[in-house]
């Protein structure tokens, strides 16, 4: 575990977004409240697709796509048909300059290479990541 004080490796941050990419809808929901509890808001945006059943019922619907905005990468993971879709794009005040599809192991390397990135100028960040990384 790491202390207030310790620096973040990406092997540990690596680590805590490791993907079972079996069930991509799970990992999307795991994902999505560990990184909307521990990242400040507008970092993460979350996007659900309601049934009919789900309005009656209350429910907030299944996620279909995780969005996290760090600087000028946007790295997107998307359920459709159950299959998983990963991108990471680079933005520049909301025009997307590039868009790359990745495997979901390489797009989670990626995430946390950003986050890491994220946390060394920022010190928010740097306690939100160690939150992600210590469950706690």
């Amino acid at each position: 575990m790491t202390e207030p004080g310790d620096p973040l490796s990406l092997e540990m941050v690596t680590a805590a977004l490791r993907v079972d990419s079996a069930d991509v809808a799970i990992y999307a929901r795991v994902l999505s409240k560990a990184l909307s509890e521990a990242l400040p808001p507008g970092y993460v945006t979350v996007e659900r697709t309601r049934s009919m059943s789900d309005r009656v019922r209350g429910r907030p619907g299944e996620i279909s796509k995780v969005a996290v905005r760090l600087g000028d990468q946007v790295l997107t993971l998307a359920v459709k048909d159950g299959r998983p879709a990963a991108e990471i794009c680079r933005e520049v005040r909301g025009v997307v300059l590039s868009r790359q599809s990745v495997p979901v192991q390489q797009w989670a390397s990626a995430l946390a290479s950003a986050l890491v990135a994220h946390a060394e100028n920022n010190a928010q960040a740097a306690q939100a990541l160690r939150r992600l990384v210590t469950g706690s």
